[in-house]
């Protein structure tokens, strides 16, 4: 998702299941049974059953870090928006949003303009560097950069206030790295020694390609600045607690923080000087970075904004830029051995640019109206397994029963599209300016975001494109979103049986009701605004089984050495395992005591834990393994699968497994939330 200075903000908002035409498919392909590996019984690893010849046969392509469902259903959903593209492009006079895409494709496949451009495009940016003279013009250079979505150490988004969800915020998010994460600048291990090596070798090579001199010292005194910067980051860890992310204070009370910060410079750059108050989501960062921003050399942070710079601008720049940051980027992150082709890194653009444009003429074309009607049939259903579940739960008293049930009522439901598109009538694209382009795309969403405050929250937004392969639960909207690009098989079949559809998709519809009632989805309350409606006793019960999920998780080692962090994983393996849960007693309920007709050789119970298993069908590359367990809050594919079976009971019945089967936990360890 796309929202330029709220981006990194909104990914701490909200909780997805993740990490091409709608055609239909014949029953008998429902389940692609060619994948199985036969030798590894159902009962030992379920992942590896269903998904096993898939992996073995199966390589990842040379331009891509993870292969399997929903990386092949984005890479459908590119062609067709491709197609959308080719289509535009060739219109002797499309209209004004047409235009726009055709510009803005264009301008990234010229790379012949690219080429002559040079660093033209960045100039104005680096002089304006060169200009800081102290650091009270760090205020303005840091609202400036920001409108056009230039890195620097904090940023601002705006979303609803958590607090008092009718209004929107600004809300201040620590930033300002360029490694993944904090733990990549402290880790020790040789991997994180070659990672930190080959940050500082991009660094050298886009100095030297921006003709700055003297590059091995810059990189080195920039990698410094980061490092102390990381210091003060919180951990990803913490940053999941919607408690102690949540502090609300006067414009006052934040210059405090920061004591030194030319406050009125930023506020009024970033056009948000008229707000009273905001909500500082890390404030222990802030207080911290004063002493960074004092003890670190003014030409030292010239040079860490330069690198900024360079590493933002890169991808839209030259292929020698290009190719810079590719390599640390893609390869040295992620695996990736060969770039995408032009084209498809195009058409990446339009959808983060312009995402809505394309995404009309995608709906038009490729999402039928009767997939929604079944949708909603199938999210009524599985709210009644939710609102089942909660009267049952012999865990949880009548009061605290009370309020979920009221926030299950007011759960929100958007499925395939907006009501409501977005106006991008202000934005203006060239179809020779490629950088020139984002940025002016960056500020354009800046400004809409900020023109937000003091207005009525519009509960018509998306956060997601409709040609977006996942989901996402809104815990200030109270509602759950389902992308029309997700519904097609192997998630939502239309001429395949319920079972199918129940054991995928319909697990996708109970992960994401179930972020209502995770760890920190639990903690707003129907009208998403925090509030603890929860008995300490109640708490205390739920607190007992999510600390047991944590424990279980932590034992996973997708590397070597490398194990799952049960406490960054937990809202989503809480979703999972709620989803699971849900999807099935949803399914059952469907049948009304009718027997499922046995399709394939499979009984419906068999079909509909193949077809949950099917979904996760997914091989990562080592690299980004790594990467994910430190940044990514969802387990790795195969636990989400073995994971949540471990604890379901009707797993056990279905397949009969034994206490020496490997995937068997003593009835005392299985963990029932819902």
């Amino acid at each position: 998702m796309s929202r330029s200075s709220s981006s990194s903000l909104f990914q701490f908002l909200v909780a997805g299941i993740l990490p091409m035409s709608l055609s239909p498919v014949a029953e008998s392909v429902a389940i692609d049974f060619s994948g199985f590996d036969r030798e590894v019984r159902p009962q030992d690893d379920f992942f590896e059953h269903v998904n096993g010849q898939w992996l073995r046969d199966t390589p990842i392509p040379e331009d891509q870090t993870r292969w399997g469902s929903f990386v092949i259903l984005a890479e459908e959903s590119r062609k067709a928006i491709l197609s959308i593209i080719g289509e535009v492009a060739a219109m002797p006079d499309p209209d004004a949003d047409g235009q726009r895409i055709r510009d803005l494709y264009r301008s990234y496949m010229d790379e012949e303009e690219i080429a002559q451009r040079g660093i033209s495009p960045i100039e104005a940016d680096l002089e304006a560097i060169d200009r800081i003279a102290s650091r009270e013009d760090f205020g303005r250079e840091w609202a400036r950069a920001g409108r056009s979505g230039i890195g620097r150490p904090f940023t601002f988004g705006i979303n609803q206030d958590s607090g008092d969800a009718t209004r929107y915020a600004v809300y201040f998010v620590q930033s300002g790295l360029g490694l993944p994460d904090r733990d990549f600048y402290f880790q020790e291990g040789d991997r994180f020694e070659s990672i930190r090596d080959a940050y500082q070798v991009m660094l050298v090579r886009l100095f030297d390609l921006a003709g700055i001199d003297e590059g091995p010292a810059r990189a080195v005194r920039v990698f410094r600045v980061e490092r102390a910067i990381a210091e003060h980051h919180w951990t990803r860890v913490a940053n999941r607690d919607r408690i102690r992310t949540y502090n609300r204070m006067s414009v006052d009370e934040l210059r405090t923080l920061l004591p030194d910060f030319g406050w009125d410079d930023y506020l009024e750059g970033s056009g948000i000087a008229d707000e009273t108050h905001v909500i500082v989501r890390q404030p222990g960062f802030l207080q911290g970075m004063g002493p960074v921003i004092e003890s670190v050399p003014l030409e030292t942070w010239k040079d860490y904004f330069r690198a900024r710079l360079l590493v933002g601008a890169a991808p839209y720049l030259d292929d020698p830029f290009f190719r810079a940051h590719f390599t640390f980027h893609s390869r040295v992150l992620g695996g990736q051995e060969q770039p995408e082709d032009r084209a498809e890194r195009a058409v990446h653009l339009v959808n983060r640019h312009l995402g809505e444009i394309v995404g009309r003429e995608y709906v038009r074309r490729h999402f039928p109206p009767e997939a929604r009607e079944r949708m909603l049939a199938l999210v009524d259903n599985i709210r009644g397994a939710m609102a089942e579940s909660l009267e049952n739960l012999d865990w949880m008293s009548p009061g605290t029963r009370a309020e979920a049930r009221a926030k299950l009522a007011r759960f929100s439901t958007k499925i395939g599209y907006p009501s409501k598109w977005k106006d991008y009538g202000r934005l203006e694209i060239r179809p020779d300016d490629l950088l020139g382009n984002v940025r002016r795309s960056n500020r354009f969403v800046h400004d809409r975001e900020v023109g937000k405050l003091g207005g009525p929250v519009d509960r018509t937004e998306w956060f997601m494109n409709p040609q977006t392969v996942n989901a996402y639960y809104n815990p200030q909207m109270n509602e759950i979103v389902f992308p029309a690009a997700i519904l097609q098989p192997p998630f939502f079949n239309p001429e395949a049986d319920d079972a199918v559809n129940y054991g995928a998709i319909g697990m996708v519809i109970g992960h994401e009701i179930g972020h209502g009632f995770d760890d920190q989805g639990r903690k707003s309350d129907g009208e998403g605004n925090l509030r603890d409606w929860w008995t300490k006793e109640d708490a205390r019960a739920y607190e007992e089984r999510t600390r047991r999920l944590v424990d279980q998780y932590s034992v996973y080692e997708p590397l070597e050495g490398q194990k799952v962090n049960g406490l960054l994983t937990l809202g989503e393996n809480i979703g999972d395992l709620g989803g699971l849960t849900l999807a099935w007693r949803a399914w059952k309920r469907s049948l009304k005591g009718r027997t499922p007709p046995e399709i394939d050789g499979c009984s419906g119970e068999e079909r509909f834990f193949l077809s949950f298993a099917q979904i996760w069908r997914l091989k990562t590359r080592p690299e980004m393994v790594m990467r994910r367990l430190r940044t990514d809050t969802h387990s790795p594919p195969r636990f989400r699968v073995i994971g949540p079976l471990s604890n379901f009971q009707p797993f056990y019945d279905v397949f009969g497994l034994q206490e020496e089967d490997r995937m068997w936990r003593p009835p005392q360890e299985r963990i029932r939330i819902w």
